[in-house]
């Protein structure tokens, strides 16, 4: 069996190895020669040949050349552009195995930097493998050698544009189009002048938008239009910073989705951050209600809460909720969502929640519930804030693996609290990013 793999000039030396796990990035892990090899495109329990990309002090990298004895966890990747884009990284394995492996990375990841362990591992929240993804930023590049536009995402472990025909987890009214989408590009006057084209999609609209270095013509304008017509795509071009971005057909367009358990429906524009997999979203948000276990009697604090995602449902339910986010402009939609809802039991603050001020009006005691959902970087900086703030419980949602556990050491050893339980959501099938969800108690 052959391994994917983009073509390159063979080494002179093919080695064979049996692979023992899977590293964190999705590469099999072997040793020799009392050094860690890292190998691309092997699977644990499988004998592979595999060439050496590279020499460091204590490891190797390899990719593999041929799969001697193949996993029965290993199966065939669904695109055919697999290897080479850098997109996916784990269509050979069994859509259900990743999602075991990635428990396994999340819960190595607390014991070995944060030194905790959950009393209760939390059954994974699973989804579609295939077209789920509605929020997607693609390259755009004119090549030369090709003679012509190229459109898509970079290739693995390489600066280029893969040569993409199609995409099979992008929305699927936009996966089959990358042809069609360079093709459109190319005809353009401004063809060099377009680096991305960003995917946003709601429930029942899907647009696409633009970014241009200068102003499109007329004619321009005309036949990304008519793209949009053809297409049943809402089309807007970007020609400064996100907040530049314009509508260009139709001549009114909403992008919205439903959290149809809380009688929400909330709208958003195609610049925002929004949760890029809808069905793992509905679930991740219920289940973050189930671990806070929300009250009509709490209280309750949403950090880093964007469009009011979580917020607005948590007010269903609740009290009152404080919702504070970094960016005004999510602040400001996130209110029209609560007014457009119906919803008058919440507040919304702008706040830099990496730089907090001793006066900040919503860091004030108390709260019953805090849930927090931040950036790769994670939320150590607000952590001791948070501690003093009295609530008996916190969910934490994570998107990075790593700085939870870094922040669950602090809440655990430094705070007093206890990490109750913790497990993955498939928000990225085939990629080995690990979206994780965590309960602690006071």
């Amino acid at each position: 069996m052959r391994a994917s793999r983009k073509s390159s000039p063979r080494p002179a030396e093919t080695l064979t190895t049996p692979i023992e796990t899977l590293a964190h990035d999705g590469r099999g892990v072997a040793h020799r020669d009392g050094k860690t090899v890292f190998i691309e495109g092997a699977l644990p329990g499988e004998s592979v040949s595999f060439t050496t990309l590279s020499r460091h002090n204590k490891y190797d990298e390899g990719r593999a050349e041929e799969i001697i004895t193949p996993s029965s966890e290993r199966v065939e990747p669904r695109c055919a552009h697999f290897g080479v884009c850098g997109g996916c990284s784990l269509q050979h394995l069994a859509a259900d195995r990743q999602l075991d492996y990635k428990q396994a990375w999340l819960l190595d990841n607390l014991s070995r930097i944060g030194k905790v362990q959950p009393s209760q591992v939390l059954e994974p929240l699973r989804g579609p493998h295939w077209a789920y993804r509605y929020k997607a930023r693609l390259g755009v590049k004119y090549v030369p050698k090709k003679g012509r536009v190229l459109v898509g995402f970079r290739e693995r472990n390489a600066p280029y544009l893969a040569d993409l025909r199609r995409c099979e987890v992008l929305h699927p009214r936009v996966g089959g189009l990358l042809e069609a989408l360079a093709e459109l590009v190319g005809s353009l006057s401004l063809a060099q002048q377009v680096p991305q084209i960003e995917l946003a999609a709601g429930d029942e609209t899907v647009a696409l938008s633009f970014r241009v270095l200068r102003p499109p013509t007329e004619a321009d304008r005309a036949r990304l239009t008519a793209f949009g017509q053809a297409h049943d795509l809402h089309i807007y071009v970007q020609p400064g910073g996100v907040r530049s971005t314009e509508l260009l057909w139709p001549e009114h367009a909403q992008l919205s989705y439903r959290l149809p358990d809380h009688g929400l429906n909330l709208t958003f524009l195609p610049y925002h951050f929004m949760q890029i997999n809808p069905a793992i979203n509905r679930q991740m948000v219920d289940r973050a209600l189930n671990l806070l276990n929300v009250t009509p009697q709490d209280r309750v604090l949403d950090l880093f809460c964007g469009l009011g995602n979580f917020t607005l449902a948590l007010a269903r339910h609740a009290r009152e909720v404080v919702g504070v986010e970094g960016d005004g402009e999510m602040v400001d939609w996130a209110q029209g969502n609560g007014q457009r809802n119906g919803i008058h039991n919440v507040r919304f603050y702008a706040d830099d929640l990496a730089r907090l001020s001793e006066d900040s009006p919503w860091a004030q005691p108390s709260y019953d519930k805090i849930l927090l959902d931040p950036p790769r970087s994670g939320a150590l900086p607000i952590l001791p804030r948070l501690a003093g703030l009295g609530a008996a419980r916190i969910v934490y949602v994570s998107c990075h693996p790593a700085t939870l556990a870094r922040d669950a050491a602090e809440l655990v050893h430094r705070h007093g609290f206890r990490l109750v339980s913790a497990g993955v959501m498939d928000m990225f099938p085939h990629t080995t990013h690990v979206e994780s969800i965590a309960l602690f108690e006071a």
